[in-house]
């Protein structure tokens, strides 16, 4: 099923319609242009789509093109969506993007072992034509059997025409092994002396502000010359 989106160019001195996100768009060779979407549409869109998936935009006035959703812009306040760019693709030119990590699988380190894992990444950046882009890329974490090994990017298979841009040995997954009775114990003698140390700074602090009192006090008391 194709993913559409419809857009209207937009003049950027007037007030944006009730309903609608201010956006651009732009791409390789291309000017930038200033558009508005609907927010709704675009909101249902984006569950779908992400950073990593192609669809069609039609700007009113022109014929569709295909985009990825590139970066938003959100209110700090409540994170509302306030801002969108897109990147119009172009099918005969390879793109770079970054592309969500999907974990499956169990580990007999996590499970059988005790340890924790630890994800490193949690998206990869790949370089590939518009045609071959996955929307996600699974990481089977069976090979975990030990505290010892890793997931590297070399050791995942990536679809084909996909090639990763970080190294072949960047860690992806790990699993840490847990605590010792020993190492619990040290932590918890480390967090009672910082408290330790937070309450006796505390109450020399107020000793401090009780002789200055008293001191105050005596002054005011003493008979002025």
């Amino acid at each position: 099923m194709t993913l559409t989106l419809t857009a209207k160019s937009r003049n950027t001195s007037e007030k944006l319609p009730a309903g609608w996100l201010r956006g651009v768009i732009y791409g390789h060779g291309l000017p930038t242009q200033s558009i508005e979407v609907p927010k709704p549409e675009f909101l249902k869109l984006f569950k779908q789509v992400k950073h990593s998936s192609l669809f069609d935009m039609t700007i009113e006035g022109a014929g569709a093109v295909k985009a990825l959703v590139h970066d938003i812009q959100v209110n700090p306040v409540n994170m509302d969506v306030i801002h969108v760019d897109f990147r119009q693709i172009r099918m005969d030119e390879k793109i770079t993007v970054s592309v969500s990590l999907v974990f499956v699988g169990e580990s007999v380190a996590v499970k059988g072992l005790g340890g924790t894992l630890v994800k490193s990444i949690d998206e990869l950046e790949v370089e590939c034509l518009p045609a071959n882009l996955p929307k996600e890329i699974v990481v089977d974490l069976s090979p975990l059997n030990t505290f010892d090994d890793q997931i590297t990017v070399g050791s995942i298979k990536l679809p084909e025409g996909v090639v990763a841009t970080k190294g072949a040995n960047e860690v992806i997954a790990t699993v840490e092994a847990p605590l010792t009775e020993d190492q619990i114990k040290k932590m918890e003698e480390a967090a009672l002396g910082d408290v330790t140390a937070v309450k006796t700074e505390a109450e020399e602090k107020k000793e401090a502000e009780a002789v200055e009192g008293e001191e105050a006090a005596k002054a005011a008391e003493e008979p002025k010359k």
